[in-house]
């Protein structure tokens, strides 16, 4: 059964050294936790030593995509540059293995009248499948007016757009998840639980905002599970009667206009309620490398065991992502 990623990272030289040369309080902490030495040479590498990583995880394609905080951190007059260079070196990259790997674009959205360029260029002339947003740009998130033309032009082009964590702000992060030292402030500010709220929240706004009246073609991709909202959709449900001027529930919006993906949390009681409350034809696949790494074929085995019919794995493993992303 062949099986796609859609949340594979790598980053470019150009874009770390441009993140580590903001002042401290525009830091991202999540930087500090990637610069180990194998993880540093994993989200570099773009060539064979990927490829042979992938064979020993069991993925036999790879959607990459830059990972958080991508240029979204940056001054406009350096974000547009550097995602323009990440968005032709990952293009090259496919080109050289159009077997294996296929890529989401990155997006300078300090000028948002640039991304939405850049998105349109990386699509028609690049041949991207996408965009990955890390949350929000300084303190707006997508439902700002400010990215209307870039939520336009995804629905336009028909591609998804996947909504992938960010730090939460510094001043929320005072109150939320500070007091524990710093390692421990900086695991709950990040993946322990932070990046998820804040990823979810933004998932939220999209739907509150009316996105999805003004776009109902657009579609958004949400990892880890859904980044906590199928697990409490009921309990979202009830903002829907304060939402008059919109044509749909909150779960409506959310099961007719997001797909999801593990991000490498193989949990099987996750997948089974991603599949109760999205269908198992918006459920999508992914291990979040170099992250979560296990070589040891972890990412076929927990989709081969599932308890799910042959045809149900099949649309999660491969299906579901060549007809949203237009692999075949």
């Amino acid at each position: 059964m062949k099986l796609i990623g859609l949340e594979e990272h790598f980053w470019t030289p150009e874009i770390v050294a441009a993140l580590d040369r903001l002042p401290p309080a525009q830091h991202d902490d999540a930087m500090d936790l990637f610069k180990t030495p194998q993880l540093l040479d994993r989200l570099r590498d773009l060539g064979e030593d990927r490829l042979r990583q992938m064979d020993l995880i069991g993925l036999d394609m790879m959607v990459l995509s830059v990972t958080t905080p991508g240029t979204q951190a940056l001054p406009p007059a350096e974000a547009v540059p550097l995602a323009r260079q990440a968005n032709d070196r990952l293009a090259a990259t496919i080109r050289a293995h159009p077997d294996r790997f296929a890529g989401f674009a990155t997006l300078p959205t300090p000028d948002p009248a640039a991304a939405v360029v850049e998105l349109q260029r990386a699509v028609q002339e690049l041949g991207l499948r996408g965009a990955m947003l890390h949350g929000r740009t300084g303190d707006k998130y997508l439902d700002h007016p400010d990215f209307r033309p870039l939520l336009a032009m995804a629905e336009q082009l028909g591609v998804p757009l996947y909504l992938h964590p960010q730090v939460p702000p510094r001043a929320v992060r005072a109150v939320y998840y500070d007091g524990f030292g710093d390692a421990l402030s900086n695991a709950f500010a990040l993946g322990g639980w932070g990046w998820h709220l804040d990823a979810g929240i933004g998932a939220l706004r999209l739907i509150l905002a009316g996105t999805f009246d003004a776009h109902p073609g657009l579609q958004v991709i949400l990892g880890h599970w859904g980044e906590m909202v199928p697990f409490f959709l009921e309990r979202a449900d009830v903002m829907t009667p304060l939402l008059p001027g919109l044509k749909k529930s909150v779960a409506e919006y959310f099961r007719q206009q997001f797909y999801v993906t593990p991000s490498g949390i193989y949990n099987t009681t996750y997948l089974q309620r991603a599949i109760e409350v999205m269908g198992v034809d918006r459920v999508l696949y992914s291990t979040d490398y170099p992250f979560q790494y296990q070589p040891d074929g972890t990412a076929r085995h927990f989709l081969e065991q599932a308890p799910l019919s042959f045809d149900d794995k099949a649309k999660i493993a491969h299906l579901n992502a060549e007809k949203l992303l237009k692999l075949t």
